[in-house]
C-alpha cells in the first residue's frame, strides 16, 4: 500500500463546551440537555437534517417508549414525542413517523436552546493530550477545519469519535459477521381501507413463501418488518435486508444502497400482486441514509450484558431504565437463520419489566472527557439490538448531556463527576430512575 505525509496548518473555527458529534436521536439529546444546564454547545451532523436514521433514514415508527406501564424515556423523550404528536407529526394515535415535521421539530428545538450546528460536516480526526481530547477535526464544505471543546459526545451511532480518540471496541459475533441492514421507503398510493378490511390487516408476510416459489425474489428473506401507515395513502416500508453490510466501511455501504435499490423492485411486485390494498402502491424515495443496526460496540467501562437484562439489573450508578426485545435480526436470507431469530426476538420482558442502564457503560475506557450515548455504548452483541432503538438513545443521550455538563462546570472528568448528583439531575429533568433515592 503507497503511503505519503500531508501536512497543513487547520484553523480552529470555534471553540465550544460541550462538542457534540452526530445529530441523530442520542446527539439531539444530548446536545439539549447540555445547552439547557448553560454549556455552549455545538453539534456537527454529516448528513442534511437532524434526527438520524428517524429522519434522513425513514424508519416509519418508533418503538416502545414504555414497559407497559411506565414512561421510560422520561424528559426529553417524553417533551419531544408529545411536542411531535402536538405539531401532527405522529399518523393518528399512533407511533408512525411524519418525517418532515420531525426534521423541522428538531430544528426548531435546537434554535429555542440556542444550539449552534452544521450539516455537511464529518469528523475527520481527534487531537488529544494524554486521556483528554482538545480538538476535533472536521471535513465540512467549506473545508477541513478544527473545534476545541472541554467535553466530547459521541453520537455517530458507530463510535467514530471514540475511535479516533483510541477508544477501544467490538463489533458483531465472534466471526465479525453484523446484522443486516435495512434502506427503508415511502409510498404513495396505497389503499389503507382495504389493507385493514373488514377483519384485520394480513400479515405482510402471509404470502412469502408462495412468492419464493413464484421466483419473485432473489433471497429467501422471511423476516419482513412490515409497512406502516404514516399519511392518508401514504407507507413507510422498512422491508429487506441488505445481508453482510460493514456500516464502517464505505465500500460495504455503497453496495449495501445498490443492492437495497434492486431489491426495492421485488418488494414492490410482492405488494402489488400477493397483498390486499398495495395494488396501486408506488415508490415516492428511498433513504438517503442506510438503516445500519449493527456496527461498533465501545469498549466502555461498564458491558451491558444479556444477563442484565433477564435479571432486570438495578445499578447503584443508574442513569435510566429501558426494556425493548433482544431484536436481533437474522443473518443470512434462510429459515434456519429466521427461526433463530424468533428465538432471540421471544427474548422478552413482562409487562412493567425493565433493566437498568448503567453511568459506566457511557464512559469510554481510557478517556476522560469523551462520552458516547446511542446504539454504541458500553453492551454486549445481544445488548446492542435491545439499545439501539430512537427512544433507547433519547435516554442515553439525555444522560450524557448531563453527565458532561456537570463535568464542565465542576472542572472534573467523566469519572470524577459525583453520579448520585446526576442522578438527581436527571430525576428532576423527567428522567424515569425508580431505584434512586
Amino acid at each position: 500500500m503507497k503511503e505519503f505525509t500531508y501536512s497543513k496548518n487547520i484553523e480552529i473555527r470555534y471553540d465550544a463546551d460541550v462538542l457534540v458529534v452526530g445529530g441523530g436521536p442520542a446527539g439531539i439529546a444530548a446536545a439539549v440537555t447540555a445547552a439547557r444546564r448553560g454549556m455552549k454547545v455545538r453539534l456537527i451532523e454529516a448528513s442534511t437534517c437532524l434526527g438520524g436514521l428517524g429522519t434522513a433514514g425513514l424508519v416509519p415508527v418508533f418503538m416502545q417508549f414504555t414497559d407497559g406501564k411506565n414512561f421510560l424515556a422520561g424528559g426529553f423523550g417524553k417533551e419531544l414525542i408529545d411536542r411531535l404528536r402536538e405539531d401532527g407529526g405522529l399518523y393518528g394515535n399512533t407511533m408512525h413517523i411524519k418525517v418532515e415535521k420531525l426534521k423541522r421539530l428538531y430544528e426548531r428545538i435546537f434554535e429555542e436552546n440556542g444550539i449552534e450546528y452544521t450539516y455537511h460536516t464529518k469528523l475527520i480526526d481527534v487531537i488529544k493530550d494524554g486521556a483528554n481530547a482538545t480538538i476535533a477535526v472536521c471535513a465540512a464544505k467549506s473545508g477541513v477545519y478544527a473545534v476545541s471543546a472541554k467535553a466530547f459526545i459521541d453520537g455517530t451511532g458507530d463510535g467514530d469519535l471514540c475511535v479516533l480518540a483510541g477508544a477501544g471496541y467490538s463489533m458483531g459475533d465472534s466471526e465479525g459477521n453484523t446484522m443486516p441492514g435495512t434502506l427503508c421507503t415511502l409510498w404513495g398510493g396505497i389503499d389503507w381501507d382495504r389493507v385493514n378490511g373488514p377483519n384485520g390487516r394480513e400479515p405482510d408476510d402471509k404470502y412469502l413463501e408462495k412468492a419464493f416459489a413464484d421466483g419473485v425474489f432473489t433471497n429467501e428473506d422471511r423476516h419482513l418488518p412490515g409497512m406502516w401507515r404514516v399519511g392518508e395513502k401514504i407507507g413507510g416500508g422498512n422491508i429487506g435486508h441488505t445481508f453482510g453490510v460493514d456500516g464502517t466501511d464505505e465500500v460495504s455501504l455503497t453496495k449495501a444502497y445498490i443492492w437495497g435499490r434492486k431489491s426495492i423492485l421485488e418488494y414492490e411486485k410482492y405488494y402489488k400482486e400477493y397483498l390486499r390494498g398495495f395494488e396501486s402502491m408506488e415508490l415516492v424515495v428511498s433513504a438517503q441514509l442506510m438503516g445500519v443496526r449493527e456496527s461498533r460496540r465501545i469498549t466502555c467501562d461498564y458491558a451491558l450484558s444479556v444477563e442484565d437484562f433477564k435479571n432486570l439489573a438495578v445499578f447503584d450508578d443508574e442513569i435510566g431504565r429501558y426494556s425493548y426485545p433482544i431484536d436481533i435480526h437474522i443473518a443470512k436470507p434462510d429459515k434456519e437463520s429466521y427461526d433463530n431469530f424468533l428465538k432471540h426476538f421471544s427474548m422478552r420482558l413482562k409487562h412493567g419489566e425493565s433493566y437498568g442502564i448503567p453511568y459506566r457503560s457511557l464512559t469510554p475506557a481510557g478517556l476522560d472527557n469523551v462520552w458516547v450515548a446511542g446504539r454504541c455504548i458500553g453492551v454486549t452483541r445481544e445488548m446492542q439490538a435491545s439499545i439501539r432503538v430512537m427512544p433507547c438513545c433519547y435516554i442515553t443521550g439525555q444522560a450524557v448531556g448531563a453527565a458532561a455538563a456537570i463535568a464542565v462546570s465542576k472542572g472534573t472528568t467523566s469519572r470524577g463527576i459525583d453520579v448520585h448528583a446526576l442522578q438527581a439531575d436527571l430525576v428532576s429533568a423527567g428522567a424515569f430512575l425508580p431505584n434512586f433515592h
